[in-house]
């Protein structure tokens, strides 16, 4: 499965392979009891949130997460 800005989460994190991933770039994320509301949205939509910028997810560092996510999905 090829992984884009234009994924949602949860498709994302559907494979179990993808949640070491995502606590790499963004740690706790994936834990974080708030991700139910988010798994609908792309990580384009996440990425035009205030709160990404909060938890440090810019655009640089969600292509480097997208860039591994496609090498281990």
């Amino acid at each position: 499965m090829k992984v884009t800005l234009d994924s949602t989460l949860g498709d994302i994190l559907k494979d179990p392979k993808a949640k070491p991933v995502l606590d790499k770039y963004v740690p706790g994320a994936a834990d974080n009891p708030m991700i139910q509301m988010a798994k609908g949205m792309t990580l384009k939509m996440i990425l035009a949130m205030p709160q990404a910028a909060q938890l440090g997810l810019t655009q640089a560092k969600a292509e480097q997460m997208l860039a591994e996510l496609n090498k281990v999905l």
